[in-house]
């Protein structure tokens, strides 16, 4: 993060559900010279593929049925600032086509619209899909892929980091104790066991979710019972 946080390369962020891709992707916006502009997030899953693009480029009114009014695009609400591209993966491949043009010429057009948009966005992009297996089977662009991967950014799961797992642990009862005004006893020392040895499959976001739990019911043999019940 912080070798490529100053420059102005793609970098894609690979790594399993739930493992902080999106904190890294922040964290290099913030140590960015772009700190001070928009961070602008897409989840490229949470929309199909025609309103993506509107979604990503913006579109003139009348552009399709439903467009009411013009709007602009998260490309253009990044401009000077940063775009995260999160599951850059689930994008269809003639969305990926219209993205490398941005990506190499800086311009794109809205939907309905022959005007060409130009910006100076950075692109961090994200997927904890296997983009390799998917160039090989035609639903990745090899090209576009090349042109994301300048910098390529592997976020190991929790399991493989045990020695955070207290620390995010301390974070999150602090966090979540001041959040919804709880008083928290220390955990005991079985519970903090049973953390240190489990295989957190949901990584990060599972552990903040437990402990916001914890911090709101205030049973530790709740957490205990569910760290213990056969996956």
């Amino acid at each position: 993060i912080e070798q490529v946080a100053d420059s102005d390369v793609t970098v894609l962020i690979r790594g399993e559900s739930g493992v902080g891709k999106e904190l890294v992707a922040r964290a290099i916006h913030q140590r960015s010279t772009r700190k001070n502009k928009p961070f602008v997030k897409v989840n490229c899953a949470a929309l199909p593929a025609e309103l993506l693009e509107s979604e990503l480029f913006g579109h003139e009114k009348g552009a399709f049925t439903g467009a009411a009014t013009t709007r602009i695009g998260k490309f253009e609400q990044a401009n000077l600032g940063t775009i995260f591209l999160d599951e850059i993966g689930e994008m269809k491949p003639p969305l990926q086509a219209k993205l490398l043009h941005v990506l190499q010429d800086a311009e794109f057009t809205k939907l309905g619209s022959n005007k060409k948009i130009t910006v100076d966005v950075r692109v961090v992009a994200a997927t904890n899909r296997d983009l390799e297996q998917m160039m090989l089977h035609g639903d990745f662009r090899e090209d576009l892929y090349y042109r994301l991967k300048v910098i390529d950014a592997y976020v190991p799961p929790l399991r493989e980091r045990r020695d955070e797992i207290a620390h995010l642990t301390d974070f999150f009862i602090a966090k979540y104790s001041q959040r919804y005004n709880r008083s928290v006893r220390p955990l005991s020392d079985e519970l903090r066991a049973m953390f240190d040895s489990y295989e957190w499959p949901g990584n990060v976001r599972e552990l903040e979710n437990m402990i916001k739990r914890f911090v709101i019911l205030q049973d530790e043999q709740l957490v205990i019972r569910e760290l213990a019940r056969p996956r």
